[in-house]
Protein backbone atom coordinates (compact mmCIF):
# COMPACT_ATOMS: atom_id res chain seq x y z
CA UNK A 1 0.00 0.00 0.00
CA UNK A 2 1.42 3.56 -0.78
CA UNK A 3 2.18 5.78 2.00
CA UNK A 4 0.12 8.46 3.39
CA UNK A 5 0.84 12.02 4.65
CA UNK A 6 -0.29 10.48 8.23
CA UNK A 7 2.58 7.86 7.64
CA UNK A 8 4.94 10.60 6.60
CA UNK A 9 4.10 12.05 9.99
CA UNK A 10 4.47 9.46 12.35
CA UNK A 11 7.59 8.51 10.95
CA UNK A 12 9.20 12.18 11.47
CA UNK A 13 7.13 12.65 14.71
CA UNK A 14 5.66 15.78 13.47
CA UNK A 15 1.84 16.87 12.89
CA UNK A 16 0.27 16.18 9.25
CA UNK A 17 -0.15 20.03 9.08
CA UNK A 18 3.58 20.38 9.47
CA UNK A 19 3.75 17.84 6.59
CA UNK A 20 1.31 19.58 4.56
CA UNK A 21 3.47 22.66 5.26
CA UNK A 22 6.84 21.16 4.11
CA UNK A 23 5.69 20.58 0.87
CA UNK A 24 3.38 23.42 0.37
CA UNK A 25 4.76 26.36 2.39
CA UNK A 26 8.19 25.60 3.51
CA UNK A 27 9.03 29.00 4.84
CA UNK A 28 6.59 28.47 7.43
CA UNK A 29 8.82 25.46 9.13
CA UNK A 30 12.53 25.44 10.34
CA UNK A 31 15.11 24.07 8.39
CA UNK A 32 15.61 21.18 11.17
CA UNK A 33 12.13 19.46 10.58
CA UNK A 34 11.59 20.30 7.22
CA UNK A 35 15.13 17.82 6.88
CA UNK A 36 13.39 15.42 9.33
CA UNK A 37 10.01 15.56 7.13
CA UNK A 38 11.89 15.16 3.68
CA UNK A 39 13.91 11.95 5.32
CA UNK A 40 10.57 10.30 6.13
CA UNK A 41 9.27 10.88 2.63
CA UNK A 42 12.30 9.35 0.94
CA UNK A 43 12.43 6.33 3.61
CA UNK A 44 8.86 6.30 2.71
CA UNK A 45 8.95 6.78 -1.21
CA UNK A 46 5.74 8.75 -0.79
CA UNK A 47 4.34 10.11 -3.47
CA UNK A 48 2.16 13.52 -3.52
CA UNK A 49 -0.99 13.78 -4.97
CA UNK A 50 -1.27 16.48 -6.81
CA UNK A 51 -4.55 15.24 -8.73
CA UNK A 52 -6.27 15.26 -5.31
CA UNK A 53 -4.92 18.59 -3.65
CA UNK A 54 -5.86 20.20 -6.96
CA UNK A 55 -9.48 19.09 -6.72
CA UNK A 56 -9.51 20.18 -3.15
CA UNK A 57 -8.24 24.01 -4.75
CA UNK A 58 -11.02 23.63 -6.81
CA UNK A 59 -9.75 23.63 -10.35
CA UNK A 60 -6.58 21.24 -12.28
CA UNK A 61 -3.25 22.66 -13.55
CA UNK A 62 -4.41 20.77 -16.84
CA UNK A 63 -5.78 22.39 -19.60
CA UNK A 64 -8.07 19.34 -21.84
CA UNK A 65 -7.88 19.78 -25.53
CA UNK A 66 -10.01 17.47 -28.09
CA UNK A 67 -9.47 17.72 -31.60
CA UNK A 68 -11.66 16.05 -34.51
CA UNK A 69 -8.78 13.67 -35.62
CA UNK A 70 -5.36 13.70 -33.67
CA UNK A 71 -4.25 11.55 -37.39
CA UNK A 72 -4.47 15.16 -39.32
CA UNK A 73 -1.02 16.41 -38.92
CA UNK A 74 -2.60 20.24 -38.63
CA UNK A 75 -3.88 19.14 -35.37
CA UNK A 76 -0.98 17.72 -34.42
CA UNK A 77 0.33 21.09 -34.78
CA UNK A 78 -2.34 22.76 -33.16
CA UNK A 79 -2.01 20.86 -29.86
CA UNK A 80 1.83 21.36 -30.31
CA UNK A 81 1.70 25.44 -30.26
CA UNK A 82 -1.01 25.36 -27.65
CA UNK A 83 0.97 22.64 -25.43
CA UNK A 84 3.82 24.92 -25.76
CA UNK A 85 2.21 27.97 -24.62
CA UNK A 86 1.03 26.11 -21.75
CA UNK A 87 3.98 24.80 -20.22
CA UNK A 88 4.97 28.50 -20.10
CA UNK A 89 2.81 29.08 -17.73
CA UNK A 90 3.41 25.75 -15.89
CA UNK A 91 -0.12 23.81 -17.45
CA UNK A 92 0.32 20.82 -19.13
CA UNK A 93 -2.54 19.55 -21.67
CA UNK A 94 -4.11 16.39 -21.66
CA UNK A 95 -5.52 15.54 -25.82
CA UNK A 96 -8.37 13.86 -26.71
CA UNK A 97 -9.34 12.78 -30.46
CA UNK A 98 -13.12 12.70 -30.38
CA UNK A 99 -12.91 10.91 -34.44
CA UNK A 100 -15.37 12.93 -35.63
CA UNK A 101 -17.63 11.40 -33.04
CA UNK A 102 -20.18 13.19 -31.00
CA UNK A 103 -20.35 10.06 -28.29
CA UNK A 104 -16.62 10.18 -28.05
CA UNK A 105 -16.45 14.05 -27.89
CA UNK A 106 -19.41 13.97 -25.20
CA UNK A 107 -16.65 11.29 -22.97
CA UNK A 108 -14.31 13.59 -22.99
CA UNK A 109 -16.20 16.83 -22.00
CA UNK A 110 -17.44 14.23 -19.39
CA UNK A 111 -13.97 13.45 -17.90
CA UNK A 112 -12.64 16.97 -18.31
CA UNK A 113 -15.46 18.17 -15.93
CA UNK A 114 -15.13 15.45 -13.26
CA UNK A 115 -11.27 16.15 -13.62
CA UNK A 116 -12.07 19.75 -13.04
CA UNK A 117 -9.58 21.11 -15.97
CA UNK A 118 -8.22 24.90 -15.90
CA UNK A 119 -10.13 24.75 -18.74
CA UNK A 120 -11.08 22.96 -22.47
CA UNK A 121 -9.95 23.91 -26.00
CA UNK A 122 -12.68 22.32 -27.96
CA UNK A 123 -12.60 21.87 -32.05
CA UNK A 124 -16.23 20.40 -31.69
CA UNK A 125 -18.29 18.18 -34.01
CA UNK A 126 -21.40 19.74 -34.52
CA UNK A 127 -23.12 22.28 -32.25
CA UNK A 128 -22.23 21.56 -28.43
CA UNK A 129 -23.11 25.00 -26.88
CA UNK A 130 -25.57 23.46 -23.85
CA UNK A 131 -22.82 21.73 -22.99
CA UNK A 132 -19.56 24.24 -23.31
CA UNK A 133 -22.16 26.30 -20.84
CA UNK A 134 -22.75 23.28 -18.02
CA UNK A 135 -18.52 23.20 -18.09
CA UNK A 136 -18.62 27.39 -17.99
CA UNK A 137 -21.14 27.23 -15.16
CA UNK A 138 -19.16 24.99 -12.96
CA UNK A 139 -16.24 27.00 -13.41
CA UNK A 140 -14.40 25.63 -16.49
CA UNK A 141 -14.42 28.00 -19.18
CA UNK A 142 -13.88 26.73 -23.09
CA UNK A 143 -12.36 28.18 -26.09
CA UNK A 144 -12.86 26.81 -29.38
CA UNK A 145 -10.24 25.81 -31.92
CA UNK A 146 -10.91 26.14 -35.45
CA UNK A 147 -14.18 26.58 -35.47
CA UNK A 148 -16.30 30.08 -34.86
CA UNK A 149 -18.91 30.02 -31.85
CA UNK A 150 -22.40 29.92 -33.40
CA UNK A 151 -23.23 32.84 -31.09
CA UNK A 152 -20.43 34.39 -29.93
CA UNK A 153 -21.29 32.75 -26.46
CA UNK A 154 -17.85 31.24 -26.35
CA UNK A 155 -14.19 32.43 -27.48
CA UNK A 156 -12.89 31.34 -30.70
CA UNK A 157 -9.81 30.85 -32.76
CA UNK A 158 -9.85 29.81 -36.06
CA UNK A 159 -9.27 31.07 -40.32
CA UNK A 160 -12.05 32.19 -42.30
CA UNK A 161 -12.63 29.01 -44.08
CA UNK A 162 -15.13 30.43 -46.29
CA UNK A 163 -12.51 33.08 -47.82
CA UNK A 164 -9.81 30.03 -47.65
CA UNK A 165 -12.61 27.83 -50.07
CA UNK A 166 -12.85 31.28 -51.60
CA UNK A 167 -9.10 30.97 -52.31
CA UNK A 168 -8.48 27.45 -53.38
CA UNK A 169 -11.35 27.71 -56.36
CA UNK A 170 -10.65 31.25 -57.28
CA UNK A 171 -7.12 29.86 -57.88
CA UNK A 172 -8.28 27.16 -59.87
CA UNK A 173 -10.61 29.40 -61.86
CA UNK A 174 -8.06 31.07 -62.77
CA UNK A 175 -5.95 28.36 -64.07
CA UNK A 176 -8.79 28.07 -66.59
CA UNK A 177 -10.30 24.85 -64.65
CA UNK A 178 -14.08 25.12 -65.03
CA UNK A 179 -15.31 21.22 -64.19
CA UNK A 180 -14.22 21.80 -60.52
CA UNK A 181 -15.42 19.13 -57.74
CA UNK A 182 -15.13 19.36 -54.37
CA UNK A 183 -14.69 15.91 -51.94
CA UNK A 184 -15.29 15.98 -48.54
CA UNK A 185 -17.05 15.62 -45.32
CA UNK A 186 -19.21 14.91 -43.52
CA UNK A 187 -20.84 18.48 -43.88
CA UNK A 188 -22.08 18.25 -40.04
CA UNK A 189 -18.11 19.77 -39.50
CA UNK A 190 -18.50 23.46 -40.01
CA UNK A 191 -14.87 23.48 -41.65
CA UNK A 192 -16.04 21.51 -44.46
CA UNK A 193 -19.23 23.09 -44.90
CA UNK A 194 -17.72 26.88 -44.68
CA UNK A 195 -15.20 25.90 -47.16
CA UNK A 196 -17.52 23.94 -49.52
CA UNK A 197 -19.69 27.91 -48.96
CA UNK A 198 -16.39 29.73 -50.48
CA UNK A 199 -15.90 27.41 -53.21
CA UNK A 200 -19.52 27.68 -54.55
CA UNK A 201 -18.81 31.73 -54.01
CA UNK A 202 -16.28 31.43 -55.97
CA UNK A 203 -17.53 29.07 -59.09
CA UNK A 204 -20.64 31.32 -58.88
CA UNK A 205 -18.68 34.44 -60.25
CA UNK A 206 -17.22 32.45 -63.36
CA UNK A 207 -19.99 32.04 -66.34
CA UNK A 208 -20.03 28.56 -67.48
CA UNK A 209 -17.81 27.27 -64.17
CA UNK A 210 -19.53 24.64 -62.36
CA UNK A 211 -19.14 22.70 -59.11
CA UNK A 212 -19.75 19.04 -58.47
CA UNK A 213 -19.66 18.36 -54.61
CA UNK A 214 -18.35 14.80 -53.81
CA UNK A 215 -19.43 13.85 -50.11
CA UNK A 216 -16.94 11.32 -47.97
CA UNK A 217 -18.06 9.70 -44.50
CA UNK A 218 -14.36 11.23 -43.34
CA UNK A 219 -11.60 13.25 -43.84
CA UNK A 220 -8.98 10.80 -44.31
CA UNK A 221 -6.40 8.90 -47.12
CA UNK A 222 -8.40 6.45 -47.72
CA UNK A 223 -11.72 8.39 -48.46
CA UNK A 224 -10.02 10.52 -50.56
CA UNK A 225 -8.74 7.47 -52.64
CA UNK A 226 -12.05 6.08 -52.58
CA UNK A 227 -13.58 9.25 -54.57
CA UNK A 228 -10.68 9.47 -56.48
CA UNK A 229 -10.94 5.74 -57.73
CA UNK A 230 -14.51 6.71 -58.41
CA UNK A 231 -13.38 9.90 -60.47
CA UNK A 232 -10.83 7.80 -61.85
CA UNK A 233 -13.59 5.10 -63.19
CA UNK A 234 -15.62 7.15 -65.16
CA UNK A 235 -15.72 8.35 -68.82
CA UNK A 236 -13.22 10.65 -69.66
CA UNK A 237 -15.79 13.78 -70.89
CA UNK A 238 -17.08 13.01 -67.14
CA UNK A 239 -14.21 13.59 -65.10
CA UNK A 240 -13.93 16.99 -63.63
CA UNK A 241 -10.91 19.21 -64.50
CA UNK A 242 -9.92 20.27 -60.88
CA UNK A 243 -10.79 19.00 -57.22
CA UNK A 244 -10.68 21.05 -54.28
CA UNK A 245 -10.65 18.78 -51.41
CA UNK A 246 -11.26 19.89 -47.74
CA UNK A 247 -7.91 18.89 -46.43
CA UNK A 248 -4.68 17.81 -47.49
CA UNK A 249 -5.21 14.14 -46.30
CA UNK A 250 -8.31 13.88 -48.33
CA UNK A 251 -6.04 15.53 -51.44
CA UNK A 252 -3.44 12.78 -50.57
CA UNK A 253 -5.39 10.35 -51.69
CA UNK A 254 -6.97 11.46 -54.41
CA UNK A 255 -3.49 12.09 -55.76
CA UNK A 256 -2.69 8.49 -54.99
CA UNK A 257 -5.74 7.08 -56.98
CA UNK A 258 -5.28 9.26 -59.87
CA UNK A 259 -1.12 8.47 -60.26
CA UNK A 260 -2.08 4.70 -59.58
CA UNK A 261 -3.76 5.45 -62.93
CA UNK A 262 -0.45 5.56 -64.87
CA UNK A 263 -0.48 8.16 -67.99
CA UNK A 264 -4.60 8.16 -68.43
CA UNK A 265 -5.20 10.59 -65.59
CA UNK A 266 -2.29 13.38 -65.03
CA UNK A 267 -2.07 15.53 -62.35
CA UNK A 268 -2.07 18.66 -62.93
CA UNK A 269 -2.35 17.93 -66.80
CA UNK A 270 -6.07 16.04 -66.81
CA UNK A 271 -6.85 17.10 -63.52
CA UNK A 272 -5.80 19.98 -61.53
CA UNK A 273 -5.67 19.14 -57.62
CA UNK A 274 -5.77 21.59 -54.25
CA UNK A 275 -6.18 21.06 -50.36
CA UNK A 276 -6.14 22.47 -47.55
CA UNK A 277 -4.29 23.02 -44.47
CA UNK A 278 -0.80 22.76 -45.86
CA UNK A 279 0.77 19.69 -43.71
CA UNK A 280 4.19 19.20 -44.12
CA UNK A 281 3.59 15.94 -46.78
CA UNK A 282 2.19 18.26 -48.66
CA UNK A 283 5.06 19.81 -50.17
CA UNK A 284 6.80 16.04 -50.17
CA UNK A 285 4.42 14.07 -52.36
CA UNK A 286 5.34 12.72 -55.37
CA UNK A 287 3.65 15.48 -57.17
CA UNK A 288 3.58 18.40 -54.72
CA UNK A 289 0.70 19.64 -53.77
CA UNK A 290 -1.13 23.19 -53.59
CA UNK A 291 -2.90 23.51 -50.60
CA UNK A 292 -4.31 26.94 -48.17
CA UNK A 293 -2.25 27.20 -45.17
CA UNK A 294 -3.99 27.79 -41.81
CA UNK A 295 -1.31 28.84 -38.95
CA UNK A 296 -2.02 26.04 -36.86
CA UNK A 297 0.63 26.05 -34.01
CA UNK A 298 -0.38 29.92 -33.57
CA UNK A 299 -3.96 29.17 -33.24
CA UNK A 300 -3.21 26.59 -30.07
CA UNK A 301 -0.96 29.34 -28.67
CA UNK A 302 -3.86 32.05 -29.42
CA UNK A 303 -6.27 29.55 -27.73
CA UNK A 304 -4.30 29.10 -24.94
CA UNK A 305 -3.67 32.55 -24.24
CA UNK A 306 -7.10 33.34 -23.93
CA UNK A 307 -8.00 30.46 -21.77
CA UNK A 308 -5.83 31.23 -19.20
CA UNK A 309 -6.82 35.18 -19.43
CA UNK A 310 -10.80 33.85 -18.68
CA UNK A 311 -9.76 31.65 -16.28
CA UNK A 312 -8.50 34.33 -14.46
CA UNK A 313 -11.01 36.48 -14.84
CA UNK A 314 -14.48 35.11 -15.82
CA UNK A 315 -16.08 38.47 -16.09
CA UNK A 316 -13.98 38.98 -19.82
CA UNK A 317 -16.40 38.98 -23.03
CA UNK A 318 -15.66 36.28 -25.49
CA UNK A 319 -13.25 37.07 -28.54
CA UNK A 320 -13.60 35.96 -32.09
CA UNK A 321 -10.15 36.02 -33.40
CA UNK A 322 -9.82 35.09 -36.92
CA UNK A 323 -7.01 34.50 -38.70
CA UNK A 324 -7.07 35.06 -42.90
CA UNK A 325 -5.28 31.83 -44.43
CA UNK A 326 -2.83 31.53 -47.45
CA UNK A 327 -2.33 29.99 -50.89
CA UNK A 328 0.28 27.78 -51.43
CA UNK A 329 0.99 27.39 -54.64
CA UNK A 330 2.62 23.74 -56.11
CA UNK A 331 3.09 21.51 -58.95
CA UNK A 332 -0.35 20.09 -58.58
CA UNK A 333 -2.82 23.10 -59.73
CA UNK A 334 -0.16 25.00 -61.79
Amino acid sequence: MAASVKDVAAVAGVSVGTVSNVMNRPEKVSLAVATRVQAAIDQLGFVRNDAARQLRAGRSSTIGLVVLDVRNPFFTDLARGAEDRAAADGFSVILGNSDEKADREATYLDLFEVQRMHGVLISPFGDITDRLRKLRDRGIPAVLVDRTSADDSFSSVSVDDIAGGALAVGHLLAKGRRRIAFIGGPLEIKQVSDRLTGASTAVATVPGATLEVILTDGLSVIAGREAGAELVSRDPARRPDAVFAANDLVATGVLQALIMQGADVRVPEHIALIGYDDIDFASAAVVPLSSVRQPSALIGQTAVEILLEEAADASLAPRQIVFQPELVVRESSV
